[in-house]
């Protein structure tokens, strides 16, 4: 199966996203996940911070034991929320340290969780920008950022949402990665207007596989994500079909996939959410299996 678009090329970029585990039973499933994707050969993958820093530790464990115990490239995401300068200052030198030369820098949500006022913590850097220039005078890290394509929901306008991700660039970071959207238009409108403003970095869109489609909708209101009635149509009725939404979930994904190949996207970041079965099978349907080999060995190389 193959979503009705031709195999994604070897040279396109995969890359994932986990979350550290909380309990025993979950750490077996993050490696499980894995394990069983690196196989596909990401160009990295990346590990979550909790909000206030409440997985720091997790995070750091878990990206340091990708970085000593397997090929793959370990990226951690480190946020500016509840900590002073110099405490994140000190947890990427920890990170060089461990040899993890890439950091996702990201502002963080209020620990009270979306939609509660954001404030700078005190003494720590005040948003990414700030951080992004702090990683720097650390040490040469590669730095991913985040990027809204249907613009922040604090931001006054998308136009200031865009000017932020430019200070961003402007500040040292080597790419940017996209919120989760489900409609491909919305990322190639908002890349063709990164490029016009002058980001020239890669703009990498990320998907978001519906394991939970309920949850989705939830989280999607929170986060500024449009769901378009089509997807409301597709998944309606498969509460108690554990299948369909499988069935559906792997479609709906692929079909993104091959229509942002089409549409010149040359990479791929995947919010696994540690559901390996799910993106391997969503792989699989958009032809990136077949790609795999080639990236497998190069990361092995």
């Amino acid at each position: 199966m193959n979503a009705g678009g031709k195999a994604v090329p070897g040279s396109f970029d995969l890359s994932f996203e986990f979350f550290p585990p909380k309990t025993p039973e979950m750490e077996r499933r993050l490696w499980q996940a894995i394990t069983s994707l690196a196989p596909l050969g990401p160009r990295f993958v990346s590990v979550t911070y909790g909000a206030g820093g409440t997985t720091r530790d997790r995070t750091h464990a878990t990206v340091a034991r990708i970085r000593a115990e397997t090929a793959l490239e370990p990226a951690a995401h480190l946020t500016c929320v509840g900590a002073t300068t110099d405490e994140i200052d000190e947890v990427a030198l920890r990170y060089r340290q461990a040899g993890i030369r890439h950091i996702v820098a990201l502002r963080g949500d209020p620990p009270e969780g979306l939609g509660q006022r954001y404030l700078a913590y005190p003494g720590g850097y005040a948003y990414a920008t700030d951080l992004v220039r702090g990683l720097k005078r650390v040490g040469d890290f590669e730095i991913s950022v985040a990027a809204f394509p249907e613009t922040h929901p604090e931001a006054t306008s998308a136009e200031a949402d865009l000017d932020n991700l430019k200070r961003k660039i402007d500040a040292g970071a080597t790419r940017a990665i996209t919120q989760y959207f489900f409609d491909a238009d919305v990322f190639f409108r908002f890349r063709d207007r990164a490029q016009a403003c002058g980001i020239a970095v890669p703009i990498v869109p990320g998907l978001l596989p519906i394991a939970n489609f309920a949850q989705a909708v939830n989280f999607s209101q929170r986060c500024g994500a449009n769901v378009p009635a089509a997807l409301h149509q597709r998944f309606a009725g498969l509460e108690d079909d554990p299948a369909g939404r499988h069935a559906a979930a792997v479609e709906v994904a692929a079909a993104m996939i091959v229509r942002l190949v089409a549409g010149g996207a040359t990479a791929l970041h995947i919010y696994t959410l540690n559901r390996a079965e799910l993106t391997h099978d969503i792989c699989a349907a958009a032809g990136i299996l077949a790609a795999a080999p080639a990236r497998a060995r190069a990361i092995g190389a």
